[in-house]
């Protein structure tokens, strides 16, 4: 992806930390008739590979898993927060008005060769491990045993795992870096005020990104 350099996130626990908390990514693979996408949710797991591994399972219904060529790198993005950012929050809108709208996200895109799992105890595995990181939180998790175990049986006889070692991962955070600490205390204090979840996480992220190095702008 286009990546200047003052968004750019090489740490390897901060682009892991987004995908644990953001585990629905686009699946992208390339098939007969052309590129194929599909949202899927993932578990990360670091210490299989040196970046990670991806697994999930998909429908056996879903194409991609049969159709895909295996020579190529398949691309999963995950996409953290992202918001809209008025160039009314902008010191500099009062000071010249030479402003324009722009977004603000925190996306990480990893790259690797997809792998076909056809095997119910690894399926087991994944659903599980899945389900506990999504439910942990929960007063009362509810676990895979909790349904009867032939039923599960049967769920699993209906999906397809895919694995996928991470061979290169990029992050980037464009976070209002480029702007002047006026404007991005302006941008924070207006995204305080929507009162969503994902504005006040991006307002956080604004604040921690801090400017760019020399006040830069670009």
């Amino acid at each position: 992806m286009y990546q200047p350099p003052h968004f750019r996130e090489d740490n390897r626990e901060v682009q892991h930390a987004l995908i644990r908390a953001h585990p629905l990514g686009l699946l992208v693979t390339l098939g007969s008739a052309g590129l194929v996408a599909n949202p899927v949710p993932f578990v990360l797991d670091a210490s299989a590979s040196p970046q990670g591994t991806l697994k999930a399972h998909l429908s056996r219904a879903n194409g991609q898993w049969q159709d895909f060529d295996a020579s190529q790198e398949a691309l999963v993005v995950f996409q953290g927060p992202e918001t809209y950012i008025t160039p009314s929050w902008y010191a500099a809108k009062r000071e010249h008005g030479k402003v324009v709208p722009t977004w603000n996200y925190a996306v990480v895109q990893a790259y690797g060769r997809m792998r076909v799992i056809d095997d119910t105890d690894w399926l087991l595995r994944q659903i599980t491990a899945m389900t506990d990181v999504q439910e942990v939180a929960r007063p009362e998790p509810w676990n895979v045993t909790d349904a009867p175990a032939p039923f599960v049986a049967a769920q699993l006889k209906g999906i397809i795992g895919i694995e996928i070692e991470i061979t290169r991962i990029e992050g980037k955070w464009k976070v209002s870096q480029n702007r002047s600490e006026a404007d991005r205390q302006g941008v924070a204090e207006g995204l305080r005020l929507a009162e969503d979840d994902a504005s006040r996480h991006m307002a956080d992220l604004v604040d921690a990104r801090g400017a760019l190095p020399g006040g830069r702008q670009s």
